[in-house]
């Protein structure tokens, strides 16, 4: 089946990595996404991701135990490139190119982030995986995530988290709480609902980056996205 985009971007939480642990990553977990991963780049889709760090250090958890922000949000930037050169042993390990791109320097491990180049990477069909955030502290990588789908005109951001989409409530805490299936960018800020940080759903809506929210922990729903297949809950601007 043909794919309903050509260029994607997916939001991955560091978490998502831990797998039943509770801290780090399970081999297992990252082999599985990257299995995903595999099926999309093979319907012809360009593919960019961005990882979160919070499986091995999370800035703002630091900074309100007592550290500097600058300090911590620096530490979090470190642990995305953790994940980032994981997630891109596990895709090479399937046979696919995949290329990680920080926002700091870190020459001897992975490439700079430079924008002309990270575009290249995609036309070619290697999986760009970006990290280091923003490489700027009070940045989050939601924030990072929406401005990389945006620099590289990606067609849509799609955000993986533990639940079938966004809901009204806490699905874990309210059993009553209730799925959206869509939204628009003005209601999740109105209801501050729990999908992405403020200024990141602010940049997708003032660039008309449609966003999906989606389980990742459902086997297949990554791909029946990227089918045109209605998962999740859509965020649009009207």
């Amino acid at each position: 089946m043909k794919a309903a985009y050509s260029r994607i971007l997916v939001k991955l939480s560091g978490e998502a990595l831990m797998g039943e642990g509770d801290y780090g990553i399970d081999p297992l977990v990252i082999k599985r996404i990257a299995g995903e991963l595999q099926e999309i780049v093979q319907m012809q889709v360009q593919l960019a991701l961005v990882i979160g760090g919070g499986n091995i250090f999370r800035g703002a958890g630091l900074a309100r135990a007592g550290m500097d922000r600058v300090a911590a949000d620096h530490m979090g930037m470190l642990a995305t490139v953790m994940n980032a050169l994981a997630m891109q042993d596990a895709l090479e390990s399937l046979g696919m190119q995949a290329r990680v791109m920080s926002a700091i320097r870190i020459n001897e491990v992975c490439e700079d982030y430079i924008r002309r180049r990270a575009m290249r990477h995609l036309e070619k069909g290697r999986v760009t995986i970006f990290a280091a955030g923003t490489g700027n502290p009070f940045f989050t990588t939601d924030t990072a995530a929406a401005l990389r789908a945006i620099e590289i005109n990606a067609d849509v951001l799609l955000k993986a988290t533990k639940v079938n989409g966004v809901f009204s409530d806490d699905p874990v805490r309210n059993p009553q709480a209730l799925r959206y299936a869509r939204l628009t960018f003005d209601k999740v800020l109105t209801d501050r609902l729990n999908v992405m940080d403020a200024t990141a759903i602010v940049m997708c809506r003032d660039n008309h980056l449609p966003l999906r929210v989606f389980n990742l922990n459902n086997p297949g729903d990554l791909t029946r996205i990227v089918r045109g297949e209605d998962v999740g809950t859509a965020v649009t601007f009207e």
